[in-house]
């Protein structure tokens, strides 16, 4: 789209959601597995996600979890947050605990460019997934 110099509005509410069941590998790399994509991508103007949080759907030990982006449809990928949700046991009587990236927020949303996506992953394995969710919306 061309340039404007008229302030860009939201144009519409965004939300995303995967489910993590494989522990991710490589993380170190370019090129890590077992990532989900978080929605879709980013529209023509580009995106802000002010909010992104994860369920555990079963017992779960602690687990590093992981945001990656990537511009280029899923050829690299680049690490740009980290959470650690807490061990969790199961059970009826208890809320199960939700995980919050800290880091995006209202105040301090992610910005992402135009067909930029995020991924998501766990660095370990939980059968029964770790169910994430985002919250933003479209320039």
């Amino acid at each position: 789209m061309a340039n404007t110099p008229l302030p860009a509005y939201v144009q519409t509410q965004k939300t995303g959601s995967a489910v993590v069941t494989a522990a991710a590998g490589s993380i170190g790399t370019d090129t890590p597995t077992n990532l989900v994509a978080l929605g879709e991508a980013a529209g023509v103007n580009g995106a802000l996600i002010t909010k992104i949080t994860a369920m555990p759907r079963a017992t779960v030990t602690a687990s590093s979890l992981l945001l990656f982006t990537t511009k280029d449809n899923g050829a690299t990928y680049s690490l740009i947050d980290s959470e650690l949700m807490a061990a969790y046991t199961l059970a009826a009587t208890t809320a199960i605990p939700e995980t919050t990236f800290g880091n995006i927020s209202p105040s301090t949303p992610l910005r992402l460019e135009a067909g930029e996506r995020l991924y998501v992953g766990s660095q370990v394995l939980l059968a029964a997934g770790i169910a994430f969710r985002s919250e933003g919306a479209n320039f």
